[in-house]
């Protein structure tokens, strides 16, 4: 019979981890590091599945570290990989956190920044490496990471992975490690592409699933605007910031750098001077000065694109605002689960156009519910869409129908024809 867990030392920790964990506030395991932690200390290779800020980063750790216990040689023992800079600094701070009383070397290596450092570390010996697959492979085959005492593998948001396209960079990771090793895979949704990936290198996994997958938040309240068009959702942006008390702390979700930098710029000369961007073209110590400054609270606004949603970890986030809606429908669970963590309630508003609503319904179809629609508020002015955009809504609804109905023409289509006809 499966004992019961109810507090953190029915895991069996040794008690540098368990003195860690108390500094750290935690009281009770929650569902996730529940079930998957038992399994992670027995052997087994896991998937696991469970809604963001619910855990999932402890339930690996804790058992990984327990492993590691303390600092042995020069090479690491256990690899961590992420797909964005601030997810494997953010996993690496957790390391410190969870391991402060452990003697274990550590550290996270990526892109975007010179490699001096990263080397350095490396030379001087560390147990658990945290790395973004392009840097891994970077610095093994420069020399400096050497892979045959690595007994634990770990891919974090690996859905994530296979949208940033980095499978070809795994499939690399996975033939210089070890074969005989243990395999963890965490994420909040799991696609099919994503169990594809799974069959290729776990092991008869077991399978923890607290929620099904791409299920959101109970914490999380989601309302949807339809605004008609850019200017719209400028002008419903700027109400909604200026409730200052209610949205204190708020990330604005774009689906480009360009707009990120457009809606950044509208942000700081007409509603506050309190808010900082974060994208893919911004170099690593703008990104992580500005990260820093939300989740310490010296700003209120962070706008950012998708590429670096899943490194977002503040607790205190009382807003998520979708003025994108995002064509990778998972993203819409990630990004919302950035507010509403650690037993806090959130909010997450999206906004969407004609075009967008098509997206809007397939992500209520992948979350099973749907996402209760609001009024725009009546001083919140309705601007004229202007041609150009009213073009490109158009070609988007078209294209979308087209996909739907292969044999559908479209309005562009049957214009183009009747031009051709006059000829």
């Amino acid at each position: 019979m499966a004992i019961e867990i109810q507090t953190f030392s029915d895991f069996k920790l040794n008690k540098q981890l368990l003195s860690a964990i108390a500094e750290l506030g935690f009281q009770m395991p929650t569902e996730i590091q529940q079930r998957a932690i038992p399994l992670i200390q027995a052997g087994h290779d896991l998937i696991g599945i469970a809604q963001t800020g619910t855990g999932k980063t402890a339930a690996f750790l804790l058992p990984l570290l327990m492993k590691l216990k303390y600092h042995q040689g020069i090479d690491p023992r256990a690899l961590i990989l992420a797909p964005t800079r601030e997810l494997a600094i953010q996993i690496d701070e957790e390391v410190n956190n969870f391991g402060v009383n452990l003697d274990l070397g550590h550290t996270a290596i990526f892109g975007g920044t010179g490699t001096k450092l990263q080397k350095e570390v490396l030379e001087n010996g560390i147990d658990l490496l945290v790395a973004t697959p392009g840097r891994f492979l970077d610095l093994y085959y420069k020399g400096f990471i050497r892979t045959k005492f690595i007994k634990t593998m770990i891919l974090d948001e690996a859905d994530k992975m296979m949208d940033m396209g980095f499978m070809p960079q795994i499939r690399k990771i996975l033939e210089v490690i070890p074969v005989k090793r243990q395999n963890l895979l965490f994420s909040a949704t799991m696609p099919d592409r994503v169990l594809d990936l799974c069959h290729e290198f776990l092991e008869f996994p077991k399978r923890v699933e607290i929620a099904p997958q791409a299920t959101t938040a109970s914490s999380v309240k989601q309302v949807l605007y339809e605004a008609p068009n850019f200017k719209t959702k400028i002008n419903l942006l700027d109400h909604l910031l200026s409730e200052k008390e209610v949205l204190n702390r708020v990330i604005v979700f774009v689906k480009t750098k360009k707009n990120a930098n457009n809606l950044y710029k509208f942000i700081i000369r007409k509603i506050t001077e309190n808010v900082r961007v974060i994208h893919g073209n911004k170099d690593q110590n703008t990104r992580l000065n500005a990260f820093n400054d939300f989740k310490s609270g010296k700003i209120r606004i962070l706008v950012a694109t998708d590429v670096v949603a899943r490194g977002i970890d503040v607790s205190m986030v009382s807003h998520v605002i979708n003025f994108d809606v995002p064509l990778v429908y998972e993203d819409y669970v990630h990004r919302i689960g950035r507010t509403g963590r650690a037993n806090q309630q959130g909010v997450a508003i999206t906004f969407a156009n004609d075009a967008e609503m098509h997206h809007v319904q397939m992500i209520e179809k992948l979350i099973r519910q749907p996402i209760k629609r609001k009024a725009i508020p009546q001083d919140v002015g309705i601007e004229t869409i202007l041609f150009e955009e009213s073009q490109e809504i158009a070609r988007a609804i078209d294209f979308q129908k087209r996909k739907e109905d292969p044999s559908f023409k479209g309005a562009f289509h049957d214009k183009k024809k009747q031009k051709v006809n006059r000829k």
